[in-house]
């Protein structure tokens, strides 16, 4: 299994050889929803928050007498039923929503996720991505370059979500330059997961030689 490298204009500079470990693998509908649901659950931010009624203000005084008014009998206006009492079952900010993800289900779900974006042709491999300081015009340049590789024409054309351009190592110029672009996230290979490939149409490996060697590293690790 191969692939085509390019360089940051366009031009294809040779050729590398793909594991089918992690670009061969069969797709799993049911793993990958499962792990991303899982993710998405680990990352979620609580923030709306309801008061029970132990919480909130006032209330401390019986409203009217247990018998005798003709209504019906009530303890306080801090219950659920009262405007202003507390709240049943209520979202809360201190409710615990993280969940245990299998370490070789998301290694898994990771590999199948990149089997698929590559039998689609939505993986591309550049040599690097080099720039000597921050500029969004020059990266604007080299986003217009790429996508005059065939089947990567929505590169200069979407405009959300467009691609994760996953670098071999930190590089600052580049995140600066790329920052400003909605549709292009920046992110070390090292780093990427299910959810952010699956968030984005393209995937962009720089010098795709040192960046894979991660992957099969941990294919290697599983195997012993």
């Amino acid at each position: 299994m191969e692939a085509t490298i390019y360089n940051q204009t366009g031009k294809a500079t040779g050729k590398i050889s793909l594991s089918e470990a992690v670009f061969g693998v069969p797709w799993n509908a049911d793993l990958v929803h499962e792990v991303v649901r899982l993710m998405n659950s680990n990352s979620r931010n609580n923030i709306a928050h309801t008061k029970t009624r132990g919480e909130v203000r006032g209330g401390g005084k019986k409203p009217w007498k247990q018998k005798g008014t003709g209504q019906a009998r009530h303890g306080s206006t801090r219950s659920p039923i009262w405007v202003g009492g507390g709240i049943t079952h209520g979202p809360r900010n201190d409710q615990n929503y993280d969940r245990k993800i299998n370490k070789k289900a998301r290694t898994k779900a990771l590999f199948t996720i990149l089997s698929k974006k590559f039998k689609e042709g939505e993986i591309m491999f550049i040599d690097s991505l080099k720039m000597s300081e921050p500029k969004a015009k020059e990266a604007k340049n080299i986003l217009t370059s790429l996508s005059k590789v065939k089947g990567y024409e929505k590169l200069d054309t979407k405009k959300v979500n467009t691609a994760i351009i996953a670098l071999d190592k930190k590089t600052t110029a580049v995140e600066k330059s790329f920052g400003n672009f909605r549709n292009v996230s920046i992110e070390e290979f090292r780093n990427i997961n299910p959810v952010s490939i699956l968030n984005h149409t393209f995937l962009i490996v720089t010098n795709p030689e040192v960046s894979l060697k991660l992957l099969t590293d941990r294919v290697t690790t599983k195997t012993k």
